[in-house]
């Protein structure tokens, strides 16, 4: 069994930034991957950022650019720097792991963009 935690989250105005921290109760070294999907108000879960085991990236259109996903194996930890934000990045924000066949999330952490 895995849990994930995430923090970090909080109220932020139009252009500022945010560094989510999603901490691993088990090593991630051998983590095939872990991501950062997120859910808006009304809207259905979408994925954000994905970091590999091999540090392989990838990003949602809407977040490329302001976003960068990072792992730190040694503090089996995951992080989600997001620079100049949008009231559309407003969300719930879930850390995510799949771990042979089961699936791991975090609570989540509110992000609010807003003036």
């Amino acid at each position: 069994q895995v849990q994930l935690v995430e923090s970090g989250g909080g109220l932020v105005q139009p252009g500022g930034s945010l560094t989510l921290s999603c901490a691993a109760s088990a090593s991630i070294f051998s983590f095939p991957f872990m991501a950062w999907p997120r859910q808006a108000p009304g809207k259905q879960r979408e994925l954000v950022a994905l970091v590999s085991s091999a540090d392989n990236t990838n990003y949602a259109d809407p977040v490329k650019g302001r976003f960068t996903i990072s792992r730190d194996n040694a503090k089996n930890t995951v992080y989600l720097q997001m620079h100049n934000l949008k009231p559309e990045d407003t969300a719930v924000y879930y850390c995510y792991a799949v771990v042979g066949s089961v699936s791991y999330w975090g609570q989540g952490t509110q992000v609010t963009v807003s003036s």
